[in-house]
């Protein structure tokens, strides 16, 4: 029986793994994939304590500091979450079940991928799912923007401060808010392509032109750029709480501010919840947040033995 298992070992689980630790609980972190989504960002310039540092790099100290606490590592993927009684049944991928009194779901989101060739080859040599981590690593360059959402034009915002042309590419009329969608009239430097598709990322080493193609007619051309952002949306890794917990349309796990869900005992953090700010410091700090009210849950239950740093 375990104090508190955490699903999802990136910033917000791996923080909540070392917060739980402190606390004296009995814990246990479960992922397929340590450091998640942020292993595929480049250059971090607004993490504190680094004045830069790629994502995996973070990653790997996030989970050194894991390594001295102790705790229980699982590399595996969670099937799914029931409640028996006061306690959680956890099953993984393998078959194998695990009881906790307490679980904190930390599983993040994954980005929409275009599928196209060349996509994954350049992943984090000039292709990115995060103008706000990698905008400023496009000084003085052409870039391209994929989507047509709020998230797309944010993007372009984003870059219009860096890039030197923005490319703004999109299968159909513009869907972002109007307000968004009027302010990109104030940038010279953006050329829009509506109704076109991006059909192939090109380069040798970096990504150095795209291969698009206007759905109209079938025409097709390049166009030379140097970063492309794909932002067609992100999807939270929450289909396995289906029917459990309580979440958004978009499968966001709805939390209040101590990072409760619905269900007592039931905690989230991270990416996934309804949080709107999808920053590493941000999901780290929720991560810290959901440990010590599981900590507080178990206390006000006096569900532990022995209690420490009380």
């Amino acid at each position: 029986m375990y104090d508190v298992i955490i699903i999802g070992a990136g910033p917000a689980g791996m923080t909540a793994a070392v917060f739980a630790a402190r606390k004296g609980l009995k814990a246990a972190i479960f992922s397929k994939d340590f450091g998640g989504q942020v292993n595929w960002t480049s250059d971090i310039e607004n993490y504190m304590g680094f004045t830069e540092i790629n994502g995996r790099a973070l990653m790997d100290r996030f989970q050194a500091q894991v390594k001295e606490h102790q705790l229980e590592e699982k590399q595996t993927e969670v099937r799914s979450i029931r409640r028996d009684g006061e306690f959680f049944t956890v099953e993984t991928v393998d078959g194998e079940e695990y009881l906790a009194r307490t679980v904190i779901v930390a599983v993040g989101k994954r980005p929409r991928t275009l599928n196209v060739t060349g996509e994954n080859e350049f992943r984090n040599k000039g292709v990115s799912y995060c103008s706000t981590c990698d905008g400023p690593l496009f000084r003085n360059v052409p870039v391209a923007v994929v989507g047509g959402g709020n998230s797309a034009l944010k993007a372009v915002f984003d870059l219009n401060i860096y890039a030197s042309e923005i490319h703004l590419i999109s299968l159909t009329e513009l869907t972002a808010d109007a307000v968004l969608i009027k302010r990109l009239s104030g940038i010279s430097k953006l050329k829009q392509y509506l109704k076109h598709s991006v059909v192939e990322i090109k380069g040798s080493k970096l990504v150095e032109r795209i291969a698009v193609e206007r759905l109209e007619d079938k025409n097709r051309f390049e166009i030379p750029v140097q970063g492309v952002f794909i932002e067609i949306g992100l999807d939270p890794n929450t289909e396995f709480l289906e029917g459990l917990v309580e979440k958004t349309e978009k499968g966001e796990i709805k939390i209040d501010c101590e990072c409760k869900t619905n269900i007592p005992g039931l905690f989230a953090a991270g990416d996934a919840t309804t949080i709107p700010e999808k920053q590493i410091i941000i999901a780290a700090g929720e991560g810290a947040k959901a440990a010590i009210n599981a900590w507080e849950y178990l206390l006000q239950r006096e569900s532990l033995k022995t209690l420490v740093n009380v």
